[in-house]
């Protein structure tokens, strides 16, 4: 399936296929320069995908030039971002070269801001090789690291010239990063499209149970969902890209609180949050509480988060990680909530003590 992002000029395709990294000589010889293609990618990636992705490419002549970094959240950080760019300038990358993202949302994050400012502006291809990834973060063109003060909070809008994403590497993910990943799938049914989120009932455990069948439905089916919000919304200036943040305002915080480490994982922190956003929205008589518990009972049975995560920290504390969200505005800070499955909403009247008091409530 090719999915197509319309952002005119800077069009981009997405193609979701079975085998499609084991014909990476079909899908990217076009985007080679000078027989060769700088590719960045993960440690932990490189030596599970590495040599079939130089395998593919030789056949075109091409030769890969690997650049590999720490795995973990810990990558997307100023040491990295510098250590980054200055292997790629000893590289000699020029401004039309396109590097490629081999790897998760951290490598995609970093390797795309990378790009954004190297040269004032290279390209880059996306070959995402989580379900996260796949789903949610290869597409649409934010790029970012993490900082001491928060999540994301220093980036890029900065569009890849292709994604390139293909279910079956999805089979070498733990179990836990698989389901991590799996909760950016159901959020694209909790925010406009309750039919999907049935789908994810019926069958989230056996997707992540290894049906790849199903395994590429969920990513075709995200995909699509994402290249339509983003050519509607690029740069999150209507509201409804900002929907995609369902989850991510209570998810930030916990991350945050957890040190932006694999002590939780961001789609684990995404699932929490979600069920959070339904909870406080039943709290404040905009859902049913049976709305609210039928996501907590569909994430809890995948394994997933849907409290505070196992953080004793106080609502007090982690709102004060909410205060900065890249997305405040005006001192005001926005809240995706619902009024149903499938009907989520940006409300801009939220006030952090209510949500500190919510929070204090919650299920640790």
């Amino acid at each position: 399936m090719i999915v197509p992002v319309e952002l005119g000029a800077r069009r981009y395709d997405v193609l979701v296929e079975a085998g499609a990294l084991g014909a990476a000589d079909r899908h990217l010889a076009g985007f080679a320069r000078g027989g060769r293609l700088v590719t960045v990618a993960d440690e932990r990636v490189w030596a599970l995908h590495g040599d079939s992705f130089i395998a593919a490419l030789a056949r075109a002549g091409i030769d890969v030039r690997p650049v590999l970094l720490p795995p973990g959240e810990a990558t997307k950080s100023w040491a990295m971002l510098a250590d980054l760019c200055d292997r790629l300038l000893a590289l000699e990358v020029e401004r039309a070269d396109h590097i490629v993202a081999f790897g998760g949302g951290v490598i995609g994050d970093l390797v795309g801001f990378a790009a954004a400012i190297l040269k004032r502006g290279c390209g880059f291809i996306q070959v995402p090789t989580t379900l996260l990834a796949q789903v949610d973060s290869s597409v649409g063109g934010k790029t970012a690291i993490n900082t001491p003060a928060g999540k994301n909070l220093v980036g890029a809008f900065h569009q890849p010239a292709f994604v390139l994403a293909d279910p079956l590497v999805l089979a070498t993910l733990p179990r836990r990063d698989l389901a991590a990943g799996y909760a950016e799938v159901v959020k694209y049914g909790l925010i406009d499209d309750p039919a999907f989120f049935a789908w994810c009932e019926a069958n989230g455990l056996a997707l992540l149970d290894g049906d790849t069948a199903l395994m590429a439905h969920a990513v075709e089916r995200s995909v699509a969902a994402k290249a339509r919000i983003v050519a509607a919304d690029e740069r999150e200036t209507a509201d409804l890209r900002a929907l995609l943040n369902l989850g991510h305002t209570f998810g930030h915080a916990l991350e945050a609180e957890a040190g932006f480490s694999d002590r939780l994982l961001h789609g684990e922190a995404v699932a929490a949050g979600m069920a959070l956003a339904f909870r406080f929205s039943a709290e404040r008589e905009l859902c049913s509480v049976a709305d609210a518990d039928r996501v907590a009972t569909h994430l809890s049975a995948v394994g997933l988060p849907t409290g505070r995560a196992g953080l004793a920290s106080d609502g007090a504390r982690l709102v004060a990680h909410m205060a900065h969200d890249k997305k405040k505005s005006a001192g005001t800070l926005p809240f995706i909530l619902v009024r149903g499955i499938g009907q989520a909403f940006v409300d801009r009247s939220v006030a952090l003590d209510d949500v500190a008091a919510f929070l204090d409530r919650q299920p640790n």
